[in-house]
């Protein structure tokens, strides 16, 4: 009767140079990510704990800003506290009634504003005004993508159309604009891009199939474009993503929030730019609600099937 002897597991024989090689790169990425890891989580404790007032605010003097959206809300409040800093304010709206109201408040504070009237679910639109721009005023240095859609309808009550729509303007736009001023920022070695996404973007939202679904996107894309820019050495193209509670403009008429106030547009158009002008990749633990990630946190309809196009 014979027995079997278990055998000795031998471990893996590195024998050739590019063997040697993997595992020399996977121990240098190894190192690499928690070398990084460590470094910006000790730089994110330290903006954290250093206060507003003496942090370092880059100037906006002089530098054309592009904002969706521009036509009331809080695009309005944008286009009236960035021309106070001193920058070059373009407005892009569908509405010219908007966009006259929001020129006036400008003017009326003593400052100059360029705007056009955009229809944002037009990609041929959104490629000729750019150019336009380009032309007109000039380079774009900061594009805040502000412009967004809701119909408050839900999914079986909502047409194609107004689904298509919302898709178009709430996220399609987004890579229109982005492809069209993009380029320039890169070859300049200076700009920001400004992603106005939602909290309707982090959780579902009644009656906010197409509107939600628009807003997971702008998440997604947002931190995507901002992973190709690292990727590709573009250190110096910042980019700043906000995803706000709902906000009292006329884009959520109806909406009852049940436990938390809804967010002024003053107030939202206020801490997106102190975002901006310290670079901050997020300005959302700044405008979301306290109750963001609770359904009982979120906002309800009351029987309200308002549609409506304008700003976030």
């Amino acid at each position: 009767m014979t027995t079997n002897k278990p055998k000795m597991l031998e471990g893996t024989k590195i024998n050739s140079p590019s063997q040697m090689a993997s595992v020399f790169d996977i121990a240098k990425d190894t190192v690499l990510f928690l070398v990084l890891s460590c470094y910006y989580i000790l730089e994110s404790l330290f903006w954290t704990l250093v206060p507003n007032a003496i942090r370092p605010m880059k100037s906006l003097k002089g530098d054309v800003v592009l904002v969706t959206g521009g036509g009331g809300g809080v695009g309005r409040q944008l286009a009236v506290k960035l021309a106070r800093l001193g920058a070059k304010v373009v407005v892009w709206d569908i509405s010219k009634e908007g966009l006259q109201k929001t020129c006036a408040a400008v003017i009326d504070e003593g400052y100059e504003i360029a705007s056009y009237v955009v229809d944002l679910a037009d990609r041929s639109a959104v490629y000729a005004a750019a150019e336009k721009v380009k032309k007109e005023v000039g380079k774009v240095d900061v594009l805040i993508n502000n412009a967004g859609t809701v119909f408050g309808e839900t999914l079986l009550d909502l047409s194609d159309s107004a689904i298509e729509t919302t898709y178009k303007v709430n996220i399609l736009s987004h890579y229109w604009t982005v492809k069209a001023f993009l380029p320039e920022m890169i070859s300049s070695g200076k700009g920001h891009i400004v992603t106005v996404g939602s909290v309707a973007g982090l959780l579902g939202t009644y009656r906010c199939t197409d509107y939600s679904a628009t807003k997971f996107a702008t998440v997604g894309f947002h931190e995507s474009l901002f992973t190709e820019l690292r990727a590709h050495g573009h250190t110096t193209i910042h980019a700043t993503l906000v995803c706000p509670y709902y906000i009292n403009t006329g884009m959520f008429d109806g909406v009852t929030p049940r436990l938390m106030p809804m967010l002024e547009p003053d107030y939202v158009a206020e801490t997106m730019i102190d975002s901006i002008r310290k670079n901050e990749p997020a300005a959302s633990q700044n405008v979301l609600g306290p109750n963001a990630q609770s359904h009982e946190g979120a906002a309800v309809y009351d029987g309200v099937q308002r549609k409506t196009k304008g700003c976030s």
